[in-house]
């Protein structure tokens, strides 16, 4: 397991090493003890897993608002996603910046996420399987999202006209928010 941390953060791009042979591959998804040496110290309480069956579904952006934030571990089982996080954190250098990554069953890679982020996904194939961890559970009056087309944001999504939920097409702007991580 390799760890990296990206350009905002607190986040971490992790690849995964399997053990490959001719009956196929064992890995390690998580392990305390090498998280912890990056201080990314979780008690994961949930794990969700999602299916969208079509290219060019977009998940997000959502979050979790205080006491209920989340701070995820995001890999694909099936297919490949380009995942996308914003940093709502009102004293962080990166306050409103974004930056992504591209998870697929064949790269082996994971995504961390600390608490005061905003997420979301676009699938880029079929049948694409997210599976993440959350060391908060789902608490429905905390649910917050950002709109995924949000100019102000100016997020490069891989597709002009994306398959959205009505919930999704429907958060608030940038510009409206008022972030609750201090």
């Amino acid at each position: 397991m390799k760890i990296n941390p990206l350009k905002l953060k607190g986040t971490y791009e992790i690849t995964l090493n399997p053990h490959q042979d001719e009956r196929g591959y064992f890995m390690r998804t998580y392990d305390e003890a090498i998280f912890n040496q990056y201080g990314m110290t979780n008690n994961w309480v949930q794990e969700n897993q999602s299916l969208s069956k079509k290219k060019g579904v977009i998940r997000g952006l959502h979050f979790q608002n205080p006491p209920h934030a989340e701070t995820k571990l995001v890999r694909v089982v099936l297919g490949a996603i380009v995942d996308v996080f914003v940093d709502l954190r009102k004293n962080s250098e990166t306050y409103g910046e974004w930056d992504s990554i591209e998870l697929s069953e064949g790269n082996y890679k994971a995504v961390y996420i600390p608490k005061g982020f905003a997420h979301g996904f676009c699938t880029l194939t079929e049948n694409a399987q997210v599976c993440y961890k959350v060391d908060s559970s789902y608490h429905r009056e905390s649910e917050g999202g950002l709109k995924w087309n949000d100019s102000e944001l100016g997020i490069e999504w891989p597709v002009s006209h994306p398959l959205v939920s009505d919930k999704d097409s429907k958060w608030s702007n940038f510009r409206d928010f008022v972030t609750p991580f201090a």
